[in-house]
Formats: C-alpha cells, structure tokens, sequence
C-alpha cells in the first residue's frame, strides 16, 4: 500500500494546458482551462501568466470557486541582474502579488528572464553572470523578498529555468547561498533542474529548509541529449515533446515525492508538462492521467478524488 504523502498537496498550471503568455491565438480560453482543471480532479490552481484568468480579484474568486478550486500562488517573470529594471520588476511582482494575496494564497512563483527569445529561441541577454551581477541579483531578490512579504505576506519562490541564468545546480546554489531564507525561497521545479543537469534528490536533502514550493514535472533523456548536441532553445525543445508525463522521463516522481514527505514542511506540488503550443484537446486527458498517476505515488489523493 503507497504511503500518503500527507504534507503535499497537488496542484496544476496553466502551462500544462499549453498556455504560457497573457494573451495567444494558439491558446485555450481560461474558462475552458479551469473547468479541465477541476473536471480532471485537481483542486489547487497556480495563477500562471498575469492577465490569462482574470486580473479583478473578486472576478477571479468566483471563477475559481465555482468550480471548486483554491489558488495555491501566482506567477511573475522579473528582471534581477539589470539594475534599471529594478523598480519596473518591482512594479510587475507587486501586481501578482496583490492579486495572488487577495486569493488566500502565499506563494509568488519568480522566473528570471529567458536569454533566448520563446518563441524563435534567439538569445537575447548575457548566458552567464559575472560576480557584480550575482552581487546585483542577491541584493534584488532580497529587497523585493522583503517588501513582497511586508507588504503582502507572500514569499518569492525563485523558479529555476531553462535558458535562464539560474538553470544548473551550481548556478542554484549561488543563488540560495546569496539570499535570504526570510523571504526567499526556492521553487523546486524538478524537470528545469534535470534540464540543467542537477541532482533534484541532492537538493531537497541539501537545501530542504530553502524549498518553499515544488513544481513537478519530467523531460525526456533522448530530446535533453539533443538539445546538448544542437545547442537547442527550450522552445524548440517542447516542441520536440521534451517534457513528458510520467512516469516517463527524469526524474523519476515517485523519487521525489518518496523525498518531499519527509520534510518537515507543508508544500505544494504543482504538475507543469509544458506543452505550448497543442491542440485544445490535448491536455485534459494527460491532466488526469498525471493526476491518477501521482496519486498512485502518495501525492494528493486524500485531498483529490480517487
């Protein structure tokens, strides 16, 4: 009989219903988003990109509610390493930080910028920082940490990523190491890690006091390789189909969760199978697969249906 993983609770994304930017042609509409989302049986949501569900806190409350659906954080990319992007980045979390509060909720999920464009995977930006802008991004996140929490009581949760400065394990760890356990997290995302080529299990046990927030996903070996081979843009790695629904792929989830239910914290585990773009009927059948299949692992089923 699996162990229930009673400290975790499962949620999903909108980004595994292919749905990366605020607005999109090659988008589902929300409403269709959130009536999967619960009909797939999940009952926590992340808000995804700014401005795809609604933006009006009381609008969104009904949405989300009457499908019986509890928000578990927000999503915001932000600009760390360029110093005269601090105030503008400010501005930008601050809203998804508000919106985020005003659903219970008290996560703020972080990306940096990409350094390659998302969609023609041209890169864009500086692939590594120098130690000044490390020094840059430690003082950043830790003022905007600070002023997220006393202003809105939610904590940043720094999401590691694809074609992003902070990508492999060492480049995570030197973030970790140069910020403030008080207001800034990390937001385990167990397949940007395997793409980076880091060791998610040595990281919980490393730097458990540190994970805030988990999202859960696997990528395929054989596209990784690829994309080490042909230098490939994540874009064009998802359109390869990289990331995979378990239990293919790496890592492998029963591992981590296995690893996750015996932190002494109360976390959230919300699948991502990046699948922008895909055809709408696409992503509600893997939804529930996922769902069954995580369940099966101890993950979310005293809270979901069976």
């Amino acid at each position: 009989m699996t162990t229930q993983a009673l400290n975790l609770r499962l949620g999903s994304a909108p980004d595994s219903w292919g749905v990366w930017f605020p607005e999109d042609d090659r988008q589902l509409p929300y409403e269709q988003f959130l009536d999967e989302l619960a009909g797939s049986g999940y009952e926590w949501l992340e808000l995804g990109p700014y401005g795809y569900l609604p933006t009006d806190p009381e609008v969104l409350s009904e949405e989300v509610a009457k499908r019986g659906l509890k928000v578990s954080g927000g999503t915001v990319f932000g600009n760390l390493h360029t110093p005269e992007k601090f105030e503008a980045t400010v501005a930008t979390v601050s809203k998804v930080a508000k919106l985020t509060a005003s659903q219970g909720a008290k996560h703020v999920v972080f990306i940096p910028p990409l350094f390659r464009d998302e969609k023609t995977d041209a890169i864009n930006d500086v692939t590594e920082w120098d130690a000044g802008q490390w020094k840059t991004v430690h003082a950043a996140a830790n003022r905007i940490g600070k002023q997220m929490f006393e202003e809105y009581g939610v904590t940043i949760a720094l999401h590691p990523h694809a074609d992003c400065q902070i990508m492999t394990q060492p480049q995570i760890e030197t973030f970790l190491d140069g910020t403030d356990s008080d207001y800034v997290s990390l937001c385990l995302d167990t397949g940007h890690v395997a793409y980076g080529g880091g060791d998610n299990i040595d990281l919980i046990r490393r730097y458990s006091e540190r994970i805030g927030y988990v999202h859960i996903k696997q990528m395929d070996p054989a596209i990784l390789q690829q994309v080490r081979d042909e230098s490939l843009g994540f874009g064009e790695a998802v359109k390869r189909g990289v990331c995979v629904e378990p239990p293919a792929g790496v890592p492998n989830p029963a591992d981590i969760v296995a690893e996750l239910s015996k932190l002494d914290a109360e976390l959230f585990v919300i699948v991502e199978q990046d699948l922008y773009p895909c055809e709408p009927d696409v992503p509600f059948p893997i939804a529930v697969r996922t769902r069954k299949y995580l369940n099966g692992c101890g993950l979310g089923a005293r809270h979901q249906q069976a």
